[in-house]
């Protein structure tokens, strides 16, 4: 995830103090870093949205963990030192587990996210989240009412998530609005952004599509490379409006971590002395985090890389602890992701700007080739701007 707010905010102090901010401390600095680690709680789901992952739908899913497996895991995941958890789904609420597991995460002191579609949130559930205490809430608007309801595949969707974003804000939930680009949805953006001002959301998550489950099957309508240009254009120029304004706003991207790439390329062409300490804190980002900064649990209790390698199983907690699964790098996947720099090839391979993205995102590279090391043909910038020599045959002219 790319927290475009935070590094533009750094750029928008050099500009006022005339000097590169001290960046804060990195988290786990001088300690082994653990993952984030996202959470299917459950498979089950009120919707059966075009770009799930999880291919979901609204009926029981057997062979789920049971609530003291659940906790046998989070105990696990406590003493292996992860910092934050994110239960997601299907939706979430739908697990009778849920409220066990949130109650027993804050008392272990994780930072404690929820990720959910917000439709079945009303006045009651609303207070049902705020006394669990979650750190922050994220709900999915993917457009407008017309564009969110298709999307979404339910009528009144947009509305009862919208409505859902009220009644946790006006109880005092850190929420954002999570927001899924591809080329059915494409031009809602700029509403999305105005609404998040208009409803005083502070956080807005843009997500590119990512080839998997029924983002993979759409593949074929993910957003093409200009009008991906042009919507982190407009998120950038709105996050920079904010920072320069002292605003809380926050924005970020995930899914693509070519933005960090383009985000340095952005603020190179306004404010050109400011470029090189940008790329050193781009640099230490590092890019993609998939089986090193984040990791997913599914409903099953099989570990994986991140939500978008559901095909991909590193083994179960069932069998084994999930501290287990993540440090046995005999899987290759899993040695190579871990890898710095990674083994990446083509395009990618010969990047100078591989150091900024960690090589983008490899399932993207695994659906369309079958090589997880292939170049990624989500990466929306053209050889010249990363510094490559020639024009390849992979290039983004090829895939457009």
């Amino acid at each position: 995830m790319l927290r475009i707010s935070q590094y533009l905010r750094e750029v928008a102090e050099a500009e006022r103090t005339g000097a590169w901010p001290v960046p804060p401390p990195a988290r786990g600095a001088g300690r082994p870093t653990r993952p984030v680690v996202i959470w299917n709680l459950t498979r089950r789901c009120n919707l059966t949205c075009k770009h799930c992952y999880a291919l979901s739908a609204d009926h029981h899913y057997p062979g789920e963990l049971d609530e003291a497996q659940m906790l046998a895991v989070l105990a696990d995941l406590k003493a292996y030192g992860v910092p934050a958890l994110i239960l997601s789904g299907g939706e979430p609420l739908l697990s009778p587990h849920l409220w066990p597991l949130a109650a027993r995460a804050r008392e272990l002191g994780f930072h404690l996210g929820l990720s959910t579609n917000g439709t079945l949130i009303d006045a009651a559930m609303a207070d049902r989240i705020a006394a669990h205490g979650f750190d922050y809430v994220g709900i999915s608007l993917d457009g407008m009412r017309a564009a969110h309801d298709r999307f979404r595949r339910l009528e009144g969707a947009f509305d009862r998530s919208l409505a859902a974003l009220r009644l946790l804000r006006e109880r005092g939930v850190h929420i954002g609005m999570r927001y899924t680009m591809t080329a059915m949805n494409g031009e809602e953006l700029p509403a999305l952004l105005a609404l998040m001002r208009e409803e005083q959301v502070p956080k807005f998550y843009f997500s590119h599509l990512n080839y998997a489950g029924r983002g993979n099957i759409h593949r074929g309508r993910d957003a093409r490379f200009e009008a991906t240009r042009a919507a982190m254009d407009l998120l950038f120029e709105t996050a920079w409006q904010a920072a320069r304004g002292g605003e809380p706003h926050e924005f970020v991207s995930g899914n693509n971590d070519a933005d960090g790439v383009y985000l340095h390329q952005w603020v190179r062409a306004r404010f050109p002395r400011w470029a090189a300490p940008l790329r050193e804190r781009l640099v230490a980002w590092g890019g993609n985090a998939s089986g090193v900064g984040v990791a997913n649990i599914d409903n099953l209790g099989h570990v994986h890389p991140d939500t978008m390698w559901w095909h991909h199983d590193l083994g179960s907690v069932r069998d084994r602890p999930f501290s287990a699964i993540w440090e046995d790098r005999s899987d290759p996947l899993m040695d190579g992701l871990q890898r710095k720099p990674r083994p990446l090839e083509g395009r990618c391979g010969a990047c100078p700007q591989a150091d900024i993205c960690g090589g983008n995102t490899r399932v993207r590279a695994q659906q369309l080739t079958g090589n997880a090391w292939a170049e990624d043909p989500g990466c929306y910038l053209d050889d010249a701007e990363l510094g490559l020599a020639t024009e390849t045959a992979g290039g983004p002219d090829a895939l457009a």
